[in-house]
């Protein structure tokens, strides 16, 4: 068919394989940040460029004009002027030694420092990869957050401190984009906003034509063929000679006049299966999760259960670690935040240059988060968790040391077989959908390898405020627990007889704006038998 056909050439050439490894720069803000200086070190070059540039056209200026006005004189009176034998002298040199001066001059190549400069920075660029992730996660943004594109495209988004916007350009990208993942639901809606901001009369190096090419077929995969047909109709008023276009219409009559014959053999009293027939729009795919919408409500802090006697039960105390020697003096804040699983939050509990010291030893080891493959027990890379994490042994910084001693004090839980201090940095749109931090029983390999049990208790930090989203969410039972930094959350994966508490499954919600830290400390069964001792209920 003509149509499909014809669009189909289209996907060749949208995005070019890059050359350079790829490195998931969107998925920290941390490493980000290197961009962001490498960027700034590129336009101090190209101002030096510049300057060599202008320095070496204001030379020639120079030349030009006092040329000019000495042929000017001369050519008045040819033979009065090489009268003089200064003038004939000058002449000979001029054409035979400071004409092939300034025609190298004008052939010196000023680039030479900027060029090189380039191609040095460029092995530390971001690829198509990570323009793709950093576009997919604008996209994820938008539904979990429900931002409009205007809303996107003009950045009025909640506590943002250097509001910036996107042009015709960014939003016929982000629609380039969707397109080729067939995701035709984005591809509509930023398309639709690309044509709007060029209709609204903004400057841009996109043409409607273009725009309205991918928005007809978006529509017309979505299942409207009337807006479709008046989109490639305007289209057509742009470019009378377009073939696409010309051939998409000639199918979209087509199968108009098919519909309509179809109708007429319906009764009348079936007008209603027209429309029922009708294929529906699509909105964003949520089918691979079954929470989603649970979820992202609770990212929103929208759709919180606990009843108003359940939250008069929370309380906030006075920790001592359960008569810690360390504590009895000097306790600890502490604060519940939920109930059932119930969730401790525990305040001032790491500080600012603890904070620090924690991030600088792990920002040159960060790496794309890894989980637990519950088919091989091996750590993999997933698209439903996009942050960054290194790991970090107590032996090597008194630091990281003192900090694992502080868990073991305040949980009263053997810290020696729990896993290494985990540090997360989460970028554009960072999340780590719904999951279980335990091992189920159709996954009786997840720790195998550590000989230490399943993971029966979750510390949490928060090292970072974060301007908006962020925080971590339990669909099952509605909670949300919103990042405060110097805080840590804490609570039990497993009960006391060693069955998974499966309303612990948790997420934590896409960054909307601004940064976010979090260490985690994952503590497992292995030592823990006189600590916590097994009930004789399963589910106690």
């Amino acid at each position: 068919m003509v149509f499909t056909m014809a669009w189909g050439l289209l996907v060749l050439g949208v995005l070019l394989p890059s050359s350079y490894a790829h490195t998931d720069f969107f998925t920290s803000i941390g490493h980000m940040t290197d961009l962001i200086n490498t960027e700034k070190d590129l336009v101090t070059s190209l101002k030096d460029y510049i300057k060599a540039e202008e320095s070496k056209l204001e030379q020639i200026k120079k030349w030009a004009e006092k040329l000019d006005k000495l042929t000017d004189t001369a050519t008045k009176d040819p033979e009065g002027f090489l009268g003089h034998p200064v003038n004939a002298f000058k002449l000979m040199k001029r054409l035979n030694t400071e004409w092939s001066e300034l025609e190298n001059l004008v052939l010196k190549d000023m680039s030479d420092g900027f060029i090189s400069n380039m191609t040095i920075q460029r092995q530390y660029f971001p690829n198509d990869e990570d323009q793709t992730g950093a576009a997919k996660a604008l996209l994820r943004l938008q539904d979990t957050y429900n931002l409009d594109t205007d809303t996107l495209s003009k950045g009025n988004l909640p506590g943002v401190k250097h509001k910036t916007f996107l042009t015709p350009e960014d939003c016929f990208e982000l629609g380039k984009i969707a397109y080729t993942e067939s995701d035709y639901y984005h591809t509509e809606l930023w398309m639709q906003q690309a044509l709007k901001q060029l209709d609204d009369g903004e400057v841009s190096s996109i043409d409607r034509v273009s725009v309205l090419d991918y928005l007809s077929y978006a529509v017309y995969q979505q299942g409207d063929l009337d807006k479709a047909m008046t989109l490639t109709k305007r289209l057509l008023e742009l470019d009378p000679e377009h073939q696409r276009a010309n051939g998409n219409m000639k199918y979209f009559e087509y199968i108009m006049a098919k519909e309509k014959e179809a109708n007429k053999s319906v009764a009348k009293t079936n007008d209603k299966a027209e429309e029922e027939s009708k294929t529906q729009k699509m909105g964003p795919s949520k089918n691979y999760l079954p929470e989603r919408q649970k979820y992202e409500m609770l990212c929103r802090g929208e759709g919180l259960k606990m009843t108003p006697r359940r939250q008069s039960k929370l309380f906030c105390r006075y920790h001592d670690g359960n008569r810690n020697p360390k504590y009895i003096l000097g306790p600890v804040k502490q604060e519940d935040e939920w109930d059932r699983p119930r969730i401790v939050r525990f305040l001032e509990i790491i500080s600012d240059e603890e904070i620090e010291t924690v991030k600088e030893l792990a920002k040159p080891r960060l790496s794309r988060a890894t989980v637990h493959d519950p088919q091989t027990g091996k750590l993999t890379t997933a698209h439903y968790r996009v942050s960054k994490s290194a790991w970090l042994s107590g032996y090597e910084n008194p630091t990281v040391a003192r900090i694992n001693t502080r868990i073991e004090d305040l949980t009263g839980l053997d810290v020696s077989t729990a896993e290494e201090l985990q540090v997360a940095n989460y970028g554009v749109g960072g999340q780590y959908e719904p999951h279980f931090d335990f091992g189920r029983k159709d996954e009786p390999d997840a720790f195998k390898e550590l000989g230490t049990g399943n993971r029966i208790a979750t510390w949490l930090f928060y090292m970072s405020d974060v301007a908006a989203g962020g925080a971590t969410v339990f669909p099952e039972v509605g909670a949300s627990v919103w990042p405060r930094k110097g805080t840590a959350v804490f609570w039990y994966n497993l009960f006391p007889s060693g069955e998974g508490d499966y309303s612990t499954r948790h997420a934590a919600c896409p960054v909307l704006v601004g940064n976010k830290w979090v260490s985690n400390k994952w503590i497992h069964e292995r030592g823990q038998e006189f600590r916590r001792p097994c009930s004789l209920s399963e589910f106690e």
